[in-house]
């Protein structure tokens, strides 16, 4: 038996590392009684953090209390495997920080399911992030184990990755490889691995009794982590990758992003990352550049060159002024760079050996609590994209389905703010109902135009996302005169917004600058933007819909069927030939009711490939 000792909070505590089968037994007495006595530590180490690539290894899976840790070497196989699979399935409760990441390690790699682990999980990373979900450079802890260890258990506790990393350079790997190739019995890797089981250990019970001081309720606790299993079960699932069409639309990206840079060329932009060529051609061509960065810099960013290309930021043409070629030839060549690395080649990069893709899905990644998908980040396509989405498949003999909420932001503000002329719109417009066009009419008449609406809708979603006059102006099209008089206008038609506005901020800063959600979400505002707690009260609901969305789903059979939740949409895998009433029995699942505000979904079925749906649109 290998044996190291730490100090941990004035404490010493204990690491093993069994070598034989006398140890091995050891091993399994101690998880037995560790067992009875509570909730036991879950951690793995592995070959990386792309859990579906060919070649992925698990390394180490080690069990650990408050004073002892086991770390168990899965990678020797045989009777070292064996024990560990035996704990992995008796132990009656576990601690797990992160625990969808370990989740799917294990049901891949190790044999046990999702479905055995995640009911006697509990999450240390959901309850932190419940407590305070500003990452390091927002004010927050973030949710990493170290630096909430550090918080709350041991100041001195260890930087794991950190040291990891230094030892990785000193035997000549990097931090891209090291995880794979350090020896499994090297003595700070072993001892690292062990110690982070201690500390989520310790951490558990010091974060539920922070969640207990500030009145977090256990539902919403519980909540989560189903919301967490859900996700997880769809990551593992995956979208079928066309890798033919993905291979070629690689290449085209490549050629364009190169022939886009060679346009730019002719107006002197040698590389169209240099922003400091850019803004000097531009200027060159007469183009009045005001805006600075925070160094003093000509400010020529994506938003600015949208606005020179005559573009709003889902690359629709405005149609406002003379589209400067520049600008667009710098837009669709950094555009077609990225997408090429972000997308294209990252799907190639993580396809597995099934041929499927498996994006990320963070269900706790912004403050309001909203959900991300990274690895590839489809979610940051823009909504007329369908280049990008074609190559991602439904299964075979079935189609792609989404089913997506109506106007959701609007009809939360309407809920929570208690908007009487909007909600009646909602209550009794119908099915076709439009709640920019009505806002629309009420202010500018029967008479309203198109131009009208994109004017209002814009002054909709800056009273929820908090853009300025400046911003609205730029992504509509329209003149800042306009914008003004429009904002003020909304203002007048629905006056309760900026008395929830008001008295949501009173309400945040009697209680510390933190807003208290719909759900009972813990929201921490900045003292210098308290006019964000409209954005984040809308945000952290819709979101929360959203998750009694997907347990609706699950509780109608459907879960089978999903493959993904993009910001207010969930998209589906279904049966071309019951795509008809799938669609009927996801849209159920996704309406429902928010203090008396109808919440509404639609259902969209497409051909095989999830471009399809955006094709039509385009």
């Amino acid at each position: 038996m290998q044996t190291y000792r730490h100090d941990v909070a004035g404490e010493t505590v204990t690491i093993h590392i069994p070598q034989n089968a006398d140890d091995l037994a050891e091993f399994t007495e101690w998880a037995r009684e560790a067992s009875r006595r509570g909730p036991v530590a879950l951690d793995t180490e592995t070959s990386g953090l792309d859990v579906f690539s060919p070649g992925y290894a698990l390394r180490t899976v080690q069990f650990g209390d408050r004073s002892t840790a086991w770390v168990i070497h899965w990678e020797r196989g045989g009777l070292f495997a064996s024990v560990a699979r035996l704990a992995l399935g008796n132990v009656r409760e576990f601690l797990i920080h992160n625990a969808p990441f370990d989740w799917l390690v294990l049901d891949r790699h190790a044999g046990v399911s999702i479905e055995s682990l995640a009911p006697r999980t509990t999450d240390t990373r959901i309850k932190a992030v419940l407590l305070d979900p500003r990452q390091p450079q927002e004010g927050g802890l973030g949710t990493a184990l170290k630096p909430l260890a550090g918080y709350y258990v041991d100041p001195s506790a260890p930087d794991t990755q950190g040291d990891l990393t230094s030892v990785f350079r000193s035997l000549g790997l990097t931090k891209a490889n090291g995880f794979a190739r350090i020896d499994l019995q090297h003595p700070t890797y072993n001892l690292y691995a062990g110690l982070d089981v201690i500390y989520t250990a310790r951490l558990d019970p010091i974060l539920t009794n922070q969640l207990l001081h500030f009145g977090v309720r256990d539902a919403l606790t519980e909540y989560e982590h189903h919301i967490a299993r859900i996700c997880t079960v769809m990551q593992r699932r995956g979208l079928v990758l066309d890798l033919e069409y993905t291979a070629e639309l690689n290449r085209t990206l490549a050629q364009e992003a190169e022939e886009q840079a060679e346009l730019a060329a002719r107006w002197g932009v040698d590389s169209v990352n240099s922003n400091k060529q850019i803004s000097e051609a531009l200027m060159g061509m007469g183009e009045t550049l005001t805006e600075r960065t925070g160094s003093g810099a000509v400010r020529v960013d994506k938003t600015v060159l949208l606005a020179l290309a005559d573009r709003d930021l889902q690359w629709e043409r405005l149609g406002v002024r003379t589209p400067n070629p520049l600008a667009e030839a710098v837009l669709r060549s950094k555009r077609a760079g990225k997408w090429r690395v972000t997308y294209a080649q990252t799907f190639m990069d993580t396809v597995d050996t099934d041929g499927r893709v498996h994006p990320h899905l963070n269900t706790l990644a912004a403050r309001t609590g909203r959900m991300s998908v990274t690895r590839p980040a489809v979610q940051t396509l823009p909504s007329s994209d369908h280049m990008i989405r074609r190559c991602l498949l439904a299964d075979e003999g079935e189609v792609i389905l989404s089913t997506d909420f109506q106007a959701v932001e609007m009809r939360v503000l309407a809920a929570l703010a208690g908007v009487r002329r909007m909600t009646d719109g909602f209550v009794n417009g119908g099915d076709e109902f439009d709640i920019h066009q009505f806002t629309a009419e009420l202010i500018a008449g029967p008479a309203a135009t198109k131009k009208d609406r994109k004017v209002f809708k814009g002054a909709g979603f800056g009273k929820i996302y908090g853009g300025g006059v400046a911003t609205i102006a730029r992504q509509t099209g329209a003149s800042e005169e306009d914008i003004r008089r429009a904002v003020a206008a909304y203002d007048r038609l629905y006056p309760e917004i900026k008395r929830a506005s008001s008295r949501w901020q009173r309400q945040a800063l009697d209680n510390g600058a933190v807003f208290i959600s719909a759900t009972g979400r813990r929201l921490p505002l900045d003292r210098d933007r308290l006019y964000s707690v409209v954005n984040y009260a809308c945000q952290s609901a819709a979101r929360d819909l959203l998750g009694q969305s997907l347990l609706n789903i699950e509780e109608a059979g459907l879960l089978d069927n999903c493959r993904l939740p993009i910001h207010d949409e969930v998209l589906s895998s279904v049966p071309a030939k019951d795509a008809e009433e799938y669609a009927r029995a996801f849209a159920k699942c996704m309406t429902m009711d928010l203090y008396g505000v109808p919440i509404v979904a639609d259902s969209e079925i497409g051909g095989r490939d999830w471009g399809s749906l955006y094709e039509k649109a385009a």
